[in-house]
């Protein structure tokens, strides 16, 4: 494996992403939203930067997940993935690079949120931390998408349902018991609840052990659809 056949990945899909605005705007919608509502909506019983912890485990639910599958499906129905991968650049190189691409711009629209949510110090490493670990497992089921799908409105009918399961979900726990129950199995609720803590924030063995489950299960669906359809 080559760093630099990735690196040449990610720079390819940086030019990629300034042309294709459906992605791009998954990147700046909820940051921006979020500075809105944050200065915009204030109330005596609202928790402090309420906006800000809701929209960033939305935004990790979202961004990541939608702008993987779309990178996936796009390249493989246009066939620009098969050229790659008829060159010298591998499937892992190819993964690695665009998954290392998506990761880091969703950490800068995470900065955003770490910014308006003034974090700092050990609070601040440990948002970033949290934001780190959902963005990853948000690309893993995008990738998952992605191999899946045949084209781009395959993965668009599969993505905006799985998408708005974790997105929404942590936000409509708050208002019902039931969905609050079910929705603990879920890295995005558990991020959440990580988050809302009203005591200086810290990782719970309930965190660890459903982030893990679910990190376990993403990367066993993501191998048996790569071993099944690959990116042709």
């Amino acid at each position: 494996m080559k760093i630099k056949h990735s690196i040449i990945i990610a720079e390819k899909q940086c030019k990629d992403m300034l042309k294709n605005k459906t992605v791009l705007i998954q990147f700046l919608l909820f940051p921006l939203i979020n500075i809105i509502m944050e200065h915009s909506i204030t109330f005596d019983e609202l928790p402090e930067h309420f906006f800000t912890k809701l929209f960033a485990v939305m935004y990790l639910g979202m961004a990541p997940l939608t702008s993987m599958a779309a990178i996936l499906s796009e390249e493989k129905e246009k066939n620009t993935l098969r050229a790659l991968l008829l060159s010298d650049i591998t499937s892992i190189e190819y993964l690695i690079g665009v998954g290392g691409y998506v990761w880091f711009v969703c950490m800068l629209g995470g900065s955003i949120f770490l910014i308006t949510g003034n974090y700092k110090g050990y609070e601040g490493i440990a948002f970033l931390s949290s934001m780190a670990v959902g963005i990853l497992i948000s690309l893993l089921i995008g990738a998952v998408i992605g191999t899946w799908s045949k084209n781009q409105m395959s993965a668009t009918s599969f993505t905006v349902p799985i998408m708005m399961v974790f997105s929404f979900l942590p936000m409509l726990s708050m208002f019902n018991k039931t969905i609050r129950t079910v929705a603990k199995i879920t890295y995005t609720q558990q991020i959440s609840l990580f988050l809302n803590q009203t005591e200086p924030i810290k990782i719970t063995i309930e965190n660890i052990i459903v982030i893990l489950f679910n990190i376990l299960i993403t990367s066993i669906v993501f191998r048996y659809a790569y071993k099944k359809h690959g990116f042709t």
